[in-house]
């Protein structure tokens, strides 16, 4: 059996029972490691869940998807995800391989940002399209990521804004010469993400402005942890705040909001 676990957002202690029952049986257990990252480290993981974890990488997981799959035909396999198994399309890939080769799979789901999200005060159910933003270069500025906030913002609904990660990113060089070394990690903060938006929004990359500097904006930083964090303000100011370690995400919220949530969001306004 091929076991797909989420962990939840916080810490080693968010996983279900049902998940950690799961990965006590298991004969080997993978811990993907660069789609998201947990408050706790691995070997805080390992203390409570009491057994050896498999780091799985960047490359193990998108390139080596048979190698964690050997065997599951004839003994138990799990993989641990952080937040839900199905927040990643890396995951639904992974239990596609499992289907075609005939291996049984078992889903354990858990709380994600995409509900967690909530915790803001905004209803879950006036979001629009979750968007994604990317770490920009001296050479490359993708900005297609707006137009999907704007979309929204015209529907009247809120728009989620996945910041990106680099874990166990190649250097340019290294590619280049075919021996691989790697960059510092990195984890786009909601100051950066602003940053980024903002030059959309006033450099005129885009034809239809919705979003100015004035427009209300919501930072979070590690949500369902105890050092949980979340901050109200204009997109212009969200360019300076510090909301701590990784990892954020940013919400752009549609242009009318429910009293109740108008309401909510005052906890979380900036001075």
């Amino acid at each position: 059996m091929f076991y797909i676990i989420g962990l939840g957002l916080g810490d080693c202690k968010d996983i279900t029972v049902k998940g950690l029952e799961i990965v006590k049986k298991c004969d080997r257990v993978y811990l993907e490691a660069y789609t998201s990252i947990l408050t706790c480290g691995t070997d805080a993981l390992e203390a409570f869940y009491g057994r050896k974890l498999i780091v799985a990488d960047r490359d193990l997981v998108e390139q080596g998807a048979n190698d964690i799959l050997q065997d599951a035909s004839i003994s138990d396999v799990a993989l641990l995800v952080v937040g839900d198994p199905f927040g990643a399309t890396t995951h639904t890939d992974l239990v596609l391989r499992a289907e075609h080769q005939k291996i049984p799979v078992q889903v354990i789901h858990n709380a994600s940002i995409l509900n967690a999200v909530g915790c803001c005060g905004l209803q879950l159910y006036s979001f629009g399209e979750t968007v994604s933003i990317p770490y920009w270069t001296d050479t490359w500025k993708p900005d297609s990521f707006y137009d999907k906030i704007a979309s929204n913002f015209r529907n009247k609904l809120h728009t989620l804004c996945l910041l990106d990660i680099k874990v166990k990113e190649p250097t340019l060089e290294s590619l280049v010469r075919k021996k691989k070394e790697y960059m510092p990690p990195r984890f786009m903060s909601v100051a950066e993400a602003a940053e980024q938006l903002l030059e959309v929004v006033r450099g005129g990359m885009k034809a239809a402005t919705e979003i100015t500097p004035d427009s209300l904006c919501i930072g979070l930083a590690r949500v369902g942890s105890e050092t949980q964090k979340i901050a109200a303000c204009s997109l212009q100011s969200m360019t300076r705040v510090e909301l701590g370690g990784p990892l954020h995400s940013l919400i752009i919220p549609g242009p009318e909001l429910h009293p109740l949530e108008e309401e909510y969001l005052e906890k979380f306004k900036l001075q």
